[in-house]
């Protein structure tokens, strides 16, 4: 018994002596100060009100606030830069072909898995698209459709103008753009084209059967690029 009241009395002293040494070992770590506070409180009785320990606990509380803050923003800025990579080096895929049908092929290959989505289509009006029909067959990334079109598929039966840019989750009941897979979608980006005076309207739009990637509210400052960059390639190939 002596032997082991010995040993228990020189770990103490070393224990307080690093303690004493370096008072972070202990301040620093929160388990340590939480359950000391919680020893203070029940010596002084419940009668007592502890005004540090419940200062504590609210800068405590304040402090994981600021880290999930922190982590959040983080992510944030993670996931624009990887968003940002993604579109760059679409644009640079569209800008390598030569020739407009090497073109399309891009456009529903390359571009399509480099954005990950699940459905890519380039929508064009015609005064006379039911004789057009064949140039769809050029690609399954094109459609050719009447006037109008364009302006009343980005509304969704809304009456307000439509923005140069939707996002939705809740994609148009016609089956014209996606064929069979419209069903399974689930998220849906609308680019509105400006390709040109005398030109009429044209529109990029990229589906996901992922109802998450495109949502009201999201940013759309990327998008937006990469619409600017495709309207002026398409100028140049109807040129």
């Amino acid at each position: 018994m002596t032997i082991g009241t010995a040993k228990s009395a020189s770990y103490e002293d070393d224990l307080r002596a690093r303690i004493v040494a370096d008072p972070g070992l202990v301040l620093d770590d929160p388990q340590i100060m939480r359950a000391l506070v919680k020893a203070s409180e029940s010596a002084m009785g419940g009668n007592v009100v502890d005004l540090r320990g419940m200062a504590m606990e609210r800068q405590e509380a304040r402090l994981a606030r600021l880290e999930e803050t922190h982590r959040a923003v983080i992510a944030a800025a993670y996931e624009n830069m990887s968003s940002t990579n993604q579109v760059h080096r679409a644009i640079m895929a569209l800008l390598e072909p030569d020739v407009f049908e090497k073109f399309l092929q891009v456009l529903d290959q390359e571009v399509t898995t480099i954005l990950r989505v699940d459905c890519l289509r380039m929508v064009l009006e015609s005064g006379d698209a039911e004789r057009e029909t064949g140039v769809e067959q050029m690609s399954g990334v094109l459609r050719v459709v009447e006037p109008g079109f364009v302006a009343s598929y980005m509304a969704h039966g809304r009456s307000q103008p439509p923005r140069q840019i939707v996002l939705r989750q809740t994609l148009p009941p016609t089956p014209r753009l996606y064929g069979a897979r419209l069903g399974d979608m689930r998220s849906e980006a609308v680019l509105r084209l400006d390709l040109g005076a005398g030109r009429m309207a044209g529109m990029l739009t990229m589906a996901c059967a992922d109802p998450l990637v495109f949502k009201p509210g999201q940013g759309t400052d990327l998008l937006a690029f990469f619409a600017g960059v495709f309207e002026r390639s398409m100028r140049r190939w109807l040129s």
